[in-house]
């Protein structure tokens, strides 16, 4: 017993009491020895008494032998834990379980309770003891909130770099598809450039065949025109309109009278139904037909009907393409507004109707498709009357 209390009496918690308060609470006390690895009490336990640590290693656990579980505090000689339950009545909140071999002493409730009536300044041991819990509990939740948070920066910046890798690599498979795609298409109406210049030279005493081969040259440059255009309203991203008071018919006209140049003896059944002048950007719109009634050419693969109708009601225009084509399969109607995505059989920018999409909502309108395999095709291009 006087071992146990020139020991305590150099401690943090019970430095300060007198001899007298210190020899009654050690003689209250009752030693226990607990080899390492043993439980001193479990989480859930009655609270009914709490211990002193005389030699050896306390570890304090809350979720003990589960995966969630954590060690919340090590206590060392000297220290006091399991005192809460004396405070507050409740059960065990932890979990207490030796890591060597310890020498401890143990006091029960109703004793402490006596012996702070009647040595109050026990009440400030137990309070230093609370303390020390409490900025103990205080220090390990800010170690362990700073660890997540570098732990979650680390995360972010992980995911932040792997979606710029993403988007990279999006990137550049986009740029890929989109080379291979336009290349296709730019082959051949170079080839038809060189083939025309070619014959042009021969025939350069043939007025007659000059004048077709000089046509036919600038139906082709016009299509090189009209690819580098989807492309740079493609890469652009933001589109700029450069809006005009234009007559529909005259959009509409431009652009048939460009697709039956380019497939002649095609032609085009042109329907207009009362003309007003429209706000638009006239050379994206007449694209815009351009690249729908191109489509429905290919559609009807030279043997069926192409018409555009063009309706101007009290605001706005309606432009209607049909054709009376193969259809497209209800499973690819979803895709076809999508970059690089083409139906055509013989390749294509894919990037056709993407460009009338956006060029047509970039004017506050809509499109909408209708199509059944055999039965053909329907696209209507509504514009509002002001932007």
């Amino acid at each position: 017993m006087s071992e146990a209390v020139s020991f305590l009496k150099q401690t943090y918690f019970f430095g300060n009491l007198s001899d007298a308060a210190l020899h009654a609470m050690v003689a209250a006390c009752t030693g226990v020895y607990i080899p390492s690895g043993e439980v001193v009490f479990h989480e859930g336990d009655a609270g009914d008494r709490l211990f002193i640590l005389l030699s050896g290693e306390v570890e304090v656990w809350r979720g003990y032998n589960r995966v969630e579980g954590s060690c919340l505090a090590v206590h060392g000689p000297g220290c006091v834990f399991g005192e809460m339950a004396l405070v507050d009545d409740l059960p065990r909140s932890a979990t207490a379980i030796t890591a060597e071999d310890s020498a401890l002493l143990f006091l029960l409730q109703q004793d402490f309770h006596g012996l702070v009536h009647e040595y109050p300044e026990l009440a400030l041991s137990v309070m230093r003891s609370l303390s020390a819990i409490v900025r103990t509990s205080n220090d390990s939740f800010v170690m362990d909130l700073r660890i997540r948070n570098e732990q979650l920066e680390d995360a972010y910046a992980q995911l932040e770099q792997a979606q710029l890798d993403l988007l990279r690599n999006d990137r550049l498979s986009n740029l890929g598809k989109m080379s291979n795609m336009i290349l296709h298409d730019i082959r051949n109406p170079v080839a038809v450039l060189k083939g025309y210049a070619a014959m042009l030279h021969q025939s350069a005493d043939d007025p007659v065949r000059v004048h077709d081969f000089a046509r036919r040259i600038g139906i082709e440059a016009e299509r090189l025109s009209h690819l580098a255009g989807e492309l740079l309203d493609y890469t652009r991203g933001e589109m700029r309109l450069d809006l005009a008071v234009v007559l529909p018919s005259a959009v509409a006209r431009a652009a048939v009278l460009y697709v039956e140049e380019r497939h002649k003896p095609f032609s085009v059944v042109l329907n207009i139904d009362r003309d007003h002048p429209v706000v638009m950007d006239q050379n994206r719109m007449v694209r815009v037909l351009m690249n729908l009634l191109e489509n429905a050419y290919k559609a009807c693969k030279g043997g069926g009907e192409v018409s555009l109708t063009v309706k101007t009601p009290e605001a706005g225009v309606i432009f209607t393409v049909r054709d009376t084509g193969a259809g497209i399969p209800r499973e690819m109607q979803d895709k076809i507004f999508e970059p690089f995505f083409s139906y055509d059989e013989n390749g294509g920018t894919g990037l056709g109707l993407l460009i009338v999409r956006t060029v047509v909502e970039t004017h506050g309108g809509t499109v909408q498709l209708s199509s059944s395999p055999g039965a053909g095709t329907e696209i209507v291009v509504s514009l509002p009357g002001t932007y």
